[in-house]
């Protein structure tokens, strides 16, 4: 498999001082009573916004300058970067991207549709991203003068570099619940590499312990046939029993994305809460046999947002516990972007509203917050990123299908790559999974009915 190019470009090291001699106005800005935040734009790319440290005018240096986590990422794929170098255009010449970032005194945000911050000065950082394709690039680390070169003008700190990034892409052909290929995406190269298998279980309980033996050792597992109604109130009240299986072009299961907690609609109401959320166990082979490898957790969240709250565990095979690679929500009307991204930064350009954010050092273990689990964690850097359609759009009718990038250095094997797709089905299928229970499923999602009903 062959890998598409990306470009990963960092911004970090924030930091503004201002001269001994700068006017009590200006001295004025300090973060216990003016903080200062920042503005970054690459053309047309969405404007990221960032907290900035205000640093004493005596000290030279940024302090713990390599504990610091990038403040603002954009991830860049070749169509990106030839926009940004005019390639992109027949009759465009070849020119260098500026990223410019605005400064302001006080807090981020907006009163009334304006800014609520004050300008203080604006700052441009050429790119040569083409050398960026093929090496890590430093473009700035270091103090620079906001306004004119003169020592009365402010200083800003700031670290912009990039490096190549290259990542798998994969596409769905159709919604998982319609067992569609998986086409590994290159330029305008579709390769088949998978095909899905969707099913619907309506087994009894016996049954799907028979079925499911991992589910004893899931820690997702809950008694909830006991505890949630009768057997007459659970088939409008849960949705349960969805698995798809990944297979390779040789028809052998790679991957497995299975339901091993329903979702099921709180007392009272008509959505999966956050109390009790439905679970999906992602298995690969391992040891002639398929092994859990990670587990999401999903549900509906409360209030004015209404988003799909998600919460993603890797289970690795040496520990008791699982790791938290992301946690974090989609908007339920519009979908979104799920990111798992352990550089200590989870923004991404094109969906900075929905996101995963991981912790600079480590993920957190859900017994130990991952201090001594983090040895055992194999991912580093840009793990992979998944689109999810919302449930107001039209991308389910129009076929919008979920399109996958999982980072090079992430997959060694074709088994590596399918839990990444099956994870990224699992998620997919959680949209509807968390749909009110008021509103009705497509067909495609519905068991059917028993037998007895059809005569």
């Amino acid at each position: 498999m062959d890998p598409c190019p990306f470009v990963r470009l960092t911004v970090g090291h924030l930091a503004l001082k201002f001269p001994v001699a700068a006017k009590p106005a200006r001295a004025a800005v300090h973060p216990s009573s003016s903080p200062c935040f920042c503005k970054i734009k690459l053309k047309n790319l969405p404007v990221q916004t960032a907290v900035v440290s205000y640093i004493p005018p005596e000290n030279s240096t940024f302090p713990d300058a390599t504990s610091q986590a990038p403040v603002a990422t954009f991830h860049l794929t070749k169509a990106d970067l030839d926009r940004l170098t005019g390639k992109s255009s027949l009759f465009s010449t070849s020119k260098t991207p500026q990223l410019k970032i605005s400064v302001y005194s006080g807090r981020g945000g907006a009163t009334c549709g304006l800014s609520s911050g004050r300008l203080l000065g604006t700052i441009s950082v050429p790119l040569d991203l083409v050398a960026a394709e093929s090496k890590a690039a430093v473009f700035h680390n270091g103090w620079i003068s906001m306004g004119k070169e003169t020592k009365k003008a402010a200083q800003f700190h700031l670290d912009v570099r990039a490096e190549p990034d290259p990542r798998f892409v994969f596409q769905f052909d159709g919604s998982p619940e319609c067992s569609p290929q998986v086409f590994q995406i290159r330029g305008n190269t579709r390769q088949p590499v998978f095909t899905c298998k969707f099913s619907l279980r309506a087994a009894d309980r016996n049954q799907r312990c028979r079925s499911l033996p991992l589910e004893a050792s899931c820690s997702g597992a809950r008694g909830w046939l006991s505890s949630f109604g009768s057997e007459r109130e659970r088939p409008g009240k849960e949705r349960k029993g969805w698995s798809i299986t990944v297979h390779d072009l040789s028809g052998s299961p790679v991957a497995v994305a299975s339901m091993v907690t329903p979702f099921v609609a709180s007392p009272g109401s008509d959505r999966v809460s956050r109390s009790n959320p439905g679970c999906w166990l992602i298995l690969r082979p391992g040891d002639g046999t398929l092994k859990p490898w990670g587990r999401l957790e999903a549900w509906r969240e409360r209030g004015s947002a209404d988003g799909l709250g998600y919460r993603f565990e890797l289970i690795p095979d040496s520990a008791s516990s699982g790791i938290v690679l992301a946690e974090s929500n989609l908007s339920c009307s519009k979908g979104g972007k799920f990111v798992i991204d352990l550089n200590g930064n989870g923004s991404n350009a094109s969906t900075p509203k929905s996101t995963a954010t991981s912790p600079s050092c480590s993920p957190r273990s859900s017994s130990d917050f991952g201090y001594g689990l983090w040895p055992y964690c194999m991912y580093r850097g840009f793990v992979m990123s998944a689109t999810v359609e919302g449930e107001g759009g039209s991308g389910k009718k129009a076929g919008a299908p979920p399109l996958v990038e999982v980072g090079v250095q992430q997959v060694s094997c074709t088994e590596d790559a399918a839990a990444f797709v099956a994870l990224s089905a699992a998620l997919d299928l959680s949209m509807d999974a968390c749909r009110l229970f008021s509103q009705k499923l497509r067909k495609e999602l519905c068991p059917p009915p028993p037998q007895d009903m059809l005569f």
